[in-house]
């Protein structure tokens, strides 16, 4: 991968700056450094056509929710880096191509090179390296098209394709809320976990109507245990109102706004009426996933969209008193994938073995702390917990750092450094 031209002015001005505000931590400013000049240099592909091809890390594909995150921390600079933001820009215009190529799909290959999970019972294509559906794979499109947008005035990528892409997008929620009987997505994966793999000959567990969007993964890319997944549907909730203010103030399409406005509330409904339980000590909480049924998971994931990050994602305040009874509960071991170890506590995932934290979860608890000193504490836990790689990896043992899945993790370097940011004062503008 290339370096993107024209900008390492602004990125050395930004580490400079770093170190001046924070000079207390000269671990924390490597670490950022390293981050930041991994995600750029390793992973981020200009492509002839102007697009932007964004690998996750170790695999050679593109997955629509990573490049976002991946990327999200460069809109910092992005107002005053032309190169940064053509970037951010092509892969926003990149991510839309895909989606219109099949909004199915979470990860797809740089070229129709029919690399990936080929062999998978789906309607798979060359373009695609895996068709898992995930709620969330549509999300962050809109969600980053949204914030260029709000941190450089670009319009641009504002057009015919992300007309198209963002009706596509309505129309497979409109069908995934009736997934028993509209839906044609089938997903199984013959030669791995049961969590890769949809049940019911693909369609995945049984689910009634209750207004929300049905998902067949979760972010982590593990199979729904139930099918409505609550942060996924807030994140489409949230991202539904972004794109009804682009409707309505950039391409002055009030169909297109109304048609957003209509399937936020009915989403955001569904939430509120069968996404909220009462726990017997936490209160009244959100549940990680749901079928109408009477169904319904209590936990939290490490990755995002999850119930941590309902105020990072923008579909609740910090001081909502469900998300603060949420909070508490996901933060407890009253969450089967909360650990409590030696060397660290926090959130990991079934994605990967247990009493393993993940630093993108340990990053989110401290965006979406309420105190300095809390996201100090979590930046000085990621800062302890490399293993003296200097990068954040997908997990690490409670009781021992040095005990890691995948060296490096691109998503969660780039969480790393947006927390540092944060507690420096740079945010990004929602």
């Amino acid at each position: 991968m290339g370096k993107v031209a024209g900008s390492s002015s602004s990125i050395e001005k930004l580490q400079q700056k770093i170190k001046e505000i924070l000079p207390d931590f000269p671990g924390m400013t490597a670490i950022f450094d390293h981050c930041f000049g991994n995600t750029l240099n390793t992973t981020i592909k200009r492509m002839p056509d102007g697009t932007t091809f964004v690998i996750t890390g170790d695999i050679p594909a593109m997955w629509l929710r990573d490049s976002a995150a991946q990327v999200r921390p460069f809109l910092a600079l992005a107002a005053e880096d032309e190169e940064l933001a053509d970037m951010i820009e092509g892969l926003v215009r990149r991510q839309l191509e895909c989606i219109l190529l099949d909004p199915y799909a979470n990860a797809f290959n740089e070229s129709p090179n029919a690399a990936g999970h080929q062999d998978d019972e789906t309607e798979m294509s060359p373009w695609l390296w895996e068709r898992k559906y995930e709620i969330d794979s549509l999300c962050y499109p809109l969600q980053l098209s949204y914030l260029l947008w709000k941190n450089t005035g670009r319009t641009s990528h504002f057009n015919e394709t992300f007309r198209q892409a963002a009706s596509t997008i309505l129309g497979l929620w409109r069908t995934e809320q009736h997934h028993e009987t509209e839906s044609l997505y089938r997903f199984q994966r013959h030669n791995g976990p049961a969590s890769d793999t949809l049940a019911r000959d693909g369609k995945g567990s049984p689910t009634a109507y209750t207004g929300m969007t049905w998902s067949g993964f979760r972010p982590s890319d593990d199979a729904c245990a139930y099918g409505y997944l609550i942060p996924s549907n807030m994140f489409a909730v949230v991202v539904l109102r972004y794109l009804r203010e682009i409707a309505a103030e950039v391409l002055n399409d009030e169909d297109l706004a109304g048609e957003a406005l209509l399937l936020a509330e009915e989403i955001d409904r569904g939430i509120q009426t069968c996404g909220i339980c009462e726990h017997p000590d936490y209160g009244p909480i959100y549940a990680y996933e749901t079928d109408g049924l009477g169904g319904r998971s209590l936990m939290d994931d490490a990755n995002v969209p999850s119930l941590l990050s309902i105020p990072y994602l923008g579909y609740a305040d910090k001081d909502d008193p469900v998300y603060r009874n949420t909070r508490r509960f996901i933060l407890s071991e009253a969450n089967p994938y909360f650990y409590r170890g030696s060397a660290a506590e926090g959130i990991g995932s079934p994605h990967t073995p247990e009493r393993y934290i993940w630093p993108i979860a340990l990053a989110m608890q401290g965006l979406t702390a309420d105190a300095p000193e809390e996201k100090l504490r979590l930046l000085k836990l990621l800062e302890a917990t490399t293993a003296g790689t200097g990068l954040m990896h997908e997990g690490f043992h409670a009781d021992d750092p040095s005990r890691f899945t995948r060296p490096w993790f691109s998503w969660a370097n780039m969480m790393f450094s947006e927390l540092l940011l944060d507690y420096a004062g740079i945010r990004i503008k929602t």
